[in-house]
This record gives structure tokens, sequence and C-alpha cells, in this order.
């Protein structure tokens, strides 16, 4: 009977009203470590960071406030966290701020596979120059086509061949860098059955059975 008593004490003291607390983005709350050979400089539409391998600024919108809590940190807010688009661009900007960062001490880099029988890739010299935006090298492929893929390499992007199955691509911005590799792995995309194919960084894929007859 004791037992009982306590039991529905315990039942009508228990609440499944859940908690009122206000949205919030965990990213973007996170604080900015600032290397001290980096320079910040905000302004009211954008903040242009300048670090020891160039400079890139990052785009602000109105309702956004940088502060400096310390000398060499930095936290970004909004100014109604309660709307969506809002709390979405507070995390976008404050991983667009810290890439800039990086870029701008350390760069990215992001290596290249080649999978298949007969798989190679050279790095040459460009016939054609800087015409059209390029920087005087290109990549000569082989990817099981009838012909060579010749790509050439922009400016901003740093290649090195390590092997004839491996590319490794530099540049001090991410998003530069990934429609770059992007742009190689569309040649020859991975495919299931035999696992061939151009894959990009620690990209993997699921084998399928082959359908027998």
């Amino acid at each position: 009977m004791t037992l009982r008593t306590s039991l529905r004490q315990a039942i009508r003291q228990f609440s499944s009203t859940a908690r009122a607390c206000g949205h919030t983005s965990n990213i973007g709350k996170t604080p900015i470590p600032i290397p001290p050979n980096v320079t910040l400089t905000p302004s009211p539409t954008s903040v242009a960071v300048r670090g020891p391998l160039g400079s890139t600024s990052v785009r602000l919108e109105p309702y956004m406030q940088l502060a400096f809590p310390q000398p060499n940190v930095l936290t970004i807010s909004v100014d109604n966290a309660e709307e969506k688009k809002q709390r979405a661009m507070w995390g976008l900007t404050r991983t667009l701020i810290n890439n800039a960062v990086v870029g701008m001490t350390e760069g990215f880099t992001v290596p290249i596979y080649l999978v298949g029988v007969g798989y190679r890739a050279a790095l040459e010299e460009d016939p054609r120059g800087t015409i059209d935006g390029g920087g005087g090298q290109r990549l000569s492929m082989k990817l099981g086509h009838s012909h060579n893929v010749y790509v050439p390499i922009p400016p901003y992007i740093k290649a090195e061949v390590p092997s004839p199955t491996k590319i490794v691509l530099g540049c001090t911005d991410k998003h530069l860098l990934g429609l770059f590799a992007a742009r190689i792995r569309k040649w020859r995309p991975p495919e299931p059955y035999k696992g061939k194919g151009v894959f990009v960084g620690n990209e993997t894929i699921r084998l399928k059975a082959v359908k027998k007859k």
C-alpha cells in the first residue's frame, strides 16, 4: 500500500510540459579564435580579413553584430534569433569568417584519387597560357575515355601530382577549392559496381552486386 502511494506521488510530480527556451545557433554562438598574424577590419556591410596568405572579405547582414570580448576572440550575434533566416545566417556567417581566417593563415588542401585501371594524371604547361583566366598550367588525365582530359588550373589554385593516381589541390578559399575539385570529379564520378572513378578527399562509395541473368 505504501509503495502504491509513493508511486502515485511520483507520477503526480512528473510533468511532461516542455520547457520554454529561446532559439539559438550552436555554430553561430561559438567564438572564433583570431591568430596574432591576422587582422580583422569590420564595417557595417562586411568584415575584411588580412593574413600572411592574402586578404578577403565576408559580407555581413544588417542585423549582425561583431564583438571582441578578448583581443584575440571574435563573437557574432544577431538582433532576433527567433527568426529562422537570422538564425540560419548567424551560423553561416560565423563559418564563412572562420574559413576566411583559416584560409588566410594556413590555407585549405584536398586530395583527389584516380581509381581505375590505366587512370593517370600529370601536371603540364598549358599551351594556351593565361588565356581565358588560366594560370598557365593544366591537368592531363586519362580516365577511360578515348582521349585525354585536359583541365586548366585557375591562378588561385595550387596543384601538385605526387603520384600518377593522386592530385593535391590547395587554395585560400574553401568554396573555390570545392568547386574546382567538383569540376575534376565530374569527368568520371565514382560508379557503384566496380568502384572506379575520381574520389575527392575521404569520399567512399558502397558497392552494389552485379545483377546476373
